[in-house]
């Protein structure tokens, strides 16, 4: 056992180093390095000038006076670069960063980035090691090797994700509670779409866990408050100008189009939405979005049934942390840097994997390939090897060519939502 915890933390630890290094080296040559830095940095320096954060024209202003940015972008990058699209609630965590100026808050930045993800790998380890040893270091792993380009680019996904299981792990350990309390609230802050279902899980889950969900809306209610009011005052229509930054970006051939005209299977980043795979099938968004929700909801009401009727509690939290951190990227808006909060999976995975039996390796399989399909390097490959088929020719056949081989994360994610959802609905796991 302690040979097996040591190669698993070997495993952890060189794919902490792959997140690191790949991401240090791809910076050094890449034109978008801290590209969603950047989004998060001119906003709040616009806010600190008492300016409209939600504005281009007053982001614009303060991105052109700072003289940073080369005069030859392309007009895609600026307008990303100029368009906030974050709730007001983020500025409890981008305005002191952006206090010190580019670079001090850029190394703040890449510091949080990398440090948080790596620690919520590490939880992830330590909760799963007692049950398969190596593979608990594997797959978390493999997850941060596959994370190359989200630390480069410098996404919030990094922050959000890692916050979000940092507290999971205070709340399952009782330890550094009020660390994961505050963990969470900021997780929230950053993007309630990545940690909203988690949270939900522990208000609905018992007494020590509604405890603490609600402290940590409190804290987020508390810390937030005064930046929306600060927000309000210099953007009294902030709601409509997010509104009409995100509809800019959501449109034909927009980078958040889930249609076969936008750019999921065509970037480093794509949407996992379940609406990207329907899309190919039915290019109106009123139909794919309909057809995504009917197949969400369903087991989203199932979860939450479950939920509430068993109230799991200690390790139990695992299995139906398994469920929602998969379901969680299927309905809404997210991209493919969110999916790395599927770290939750990995638990439940390592209890499976060690009744060994089909069920343990199914549980492998449907992991490894979520961690795969989700990462870089896959998607790297599959960029590079199906430009020709990411516009579907006529035919049916053609149309699940492009599905399978361009668009496989939000299949895969649903398929782990189904899986564990089975898993929780047919067995008390308490592990």
């Amino acid at each position: 056992m302690k040979r097996e915890r040591l190669d698993g933390l070997i495993f952890l630890l060189l794919g902490a180093l792959a997140y690191l290094g790949i991401g240090l080296a791809w910076s050094r040559v890449s034109p978008i390095e801290m590209g969603d830095f950047k989004v998060v940095y001119y906003a709040s320096r616009c806010l600190l000038q008492h300016g409209d954060p939600y504005s281009q024209h007053d982001v614009l202003a303060v991105y052109t006076a700072e003289g940073r940015e080369s005069p030859t972008e392309p007009p895609l990058d600026r307008d990303v670069k100029s368009r906030f699209f974050y709730p007001p609630t983020a500025f409890i965590l981008t305005v002191p960063i952006a206090l010190g100026g580019y670079e001090a808050g850029k190394l703040i930045w890449m510091t949080l980035c990398s440090g948080s993800l790596i620690l919520a790998a590490f939880a992830i380890w330590d909760a799963a090691t007692e049950f398969a040893s190596t593979l608990a270091g594997l797959l978390p792993g493999l997850l941060l090797a596959g994370s190359f380009w989200l630390f480069m680019i410098g996404n919030s996904a990094a922050i959000a994700v890692g916050f979000c299981i940092i507290a999971t792990w205070c709340f399952y350990r009782e330890r550094f509670v009020w660390a994961g309390v505050l963990s969470l609230a900021l997780s929230l802050a950053m993007k309630p779409n990545d940690s909203g279902l988690v949270w939900l899980f522990f208000l609905l889950a018992g007494a020590s866990f509604r405890k603490r969900a609600l402290q940590s809306i409190a804290a987020l209610a508390a810390l937030s408050l005064p930046f929306i009011l600060w927000v309000s005052s210099v953007s009294p229509h902030w709601t409509r100008e997010l509104q009409a930054n995100m509809a800019s970006f959501s449109g034909t051939g927009g980078i958040v189009d889930p249609g076969i005209t936008g750019m999921t299977g065509k970037n480093m980043d794509s949407l996992v939405q379940l609406q990207t795979a329907i899309s190919v099938f039915s290019g109106t968004p009123r139909t794919y979005d309909l057809i995504a929700y009917a197949i969400c909801l369903p087991i989203l009401l199932i979860w939450l049934y479950l939920t509430l009727k068993r109230r799991p509690a200690g390790k139990g939290i695992w299995l139906a942390l398994a469920v929602a951190a998969p379901l969680s990227m299927l309905p809404t808006y997210h991209f493919q840097h969110d999916a790395k909060l599927i770290l939750l999976t990995i638990p439940t995975c390592a209890v499976l994997w060690a009744k060994r039996g089909v069920v343990g390796w199914f549980a492998l399989l449907i992991t490894l390939a979520g961690i795969l399909v989700t990462g870089d390097i896959f998607t790297a490959l599959r960029i590079v090897l199906t430009r020709g088929i990411v516009i579907p020719q006529p035919g049916f056949g053609s149309h699940l060519v492009t599905l399978v081989f361009t668009r496989p994360a939000p299949l895969v994610l649903l398929a782990m939502a189904v899986f564990y959802l089975w898993i929780y609905a047919r067995r008390r796991l308490t592990l």
